[in-house]
């Protein structure tokens, strides 16, 4: 598993998703895609499935240390308190002692920045959370976090049909990392033609190329969802291809800003 070095520790460039996973079919997913060697998984209290996580994590026989393990924080534990409360809840129920990367789930609506990111910063100071970062910010936002906190990465939406040539700048600016969640868009990108014909170029499918185009890209990590063993399989048979420099500029000319999720879906409360 290819892997990017950065503020001290070495990140798999490919993580396991585990948004809508549930119940003893995300332990199993969880258990699976470790055996399979992923060795980095993304999870969020909003998902409601940290439990699960956890137990797919006791259940393989990968030590704890070898896993890339990133929780986020729901809208509204962002008050100090309840980042403290809400981010031990969530090591009881992960089964850890630490968590690799945290994660703000969503700009705040209403709680300060600084106040959110430095509680944030005192779980690090208590060695229970390694890095801090935040997820679904813009430009601006992102600058005004990467003032009070040292951002290891913003997760956002990015696939071939949505650029993020704004947060990529402003990445290797900071001086962090971009993490894209539905790199697939979906599914959609099976029915692009564009992509059908470079996976076919490389006896790839269309997905696998979508996800080396993204981890082709410096700074850049995926973490597709896959329930089932072949899509996990898929998923993690990307590293023995490179796509050209014409593939890659053919795949970055899909964009046709198409948004697949977006704030208003939030619940707030949740």
């Amino acid at each position: 598993m290819h892997t990017i070095d950065h503020h001290g520790s070495s990140v798999p460039v490919l993580g396991l998703g585990t948004w809508e996973l549930r119940g003893e079919g995300c332990v199993d997913a969880v258990e699976r895609a470790l055996a399979l060697g992923y060795r980095h998984l993304d999870t969020a209290q909003g998902y409601f499935n940290e439990a699960e996580v956890g137990e797919g994590l006791r259940r393989s026989a990968v030590p704890r240390d070898q896993v890339f393990l990133t929780t986020k924080l729901r809208p509204r534990n962002f008050a100090a308190a309840a980042v403290r409360s809400s981010s031990e809840a969530s090591l009881a129920a992960l089964g850890v002692e630490y968590v690799d990367l945290l994660l703000m789930h969503w700009p705040s609506r209403d709680v300060p920045l600084e106040e959110t990111l430095g509680a944030m910063r005192d779980l690090q100071d208590r060695g229970l959370v390694r890095h801090v970062g935040v997820s679904n910010f813009a430009p601006t936002m992102l600058r005004q976090a990467s003032e009070l906190a040292e951002i290891f990465t913003n997760q956002v939406e990015y696939h071939p049909f949505l650029s993020q040539a704004a947060l990529l700048r402003e990445a290797e600016r900071l001086g962090h990392l971009l993490t894209a969640y539905s790199p697939v868009a979906r599914g959609k990108v099976d029915d692009d033609d564009v992509l059908r014909e470079i996976a076919a170029a490389h006896g790839k499918t269309p997905g696998q190329v979508a996800l080396r185009w993204l981890i082709q890209q410096p700074g850049v990590m995926a973490i597709p969802k896959a329930a089932s063993e072949a899509n996990q399989r898929r998923n993690i048979e990307i590293f023995g291809f490179t796509l050209s420099d014409d593939e890659m500029a053919a795949v970055h000319a899909l964009d046709r800003g198409e948004r697949l999720v977006d704030d208003i879906d939030v619940d707030w409360e949740r």
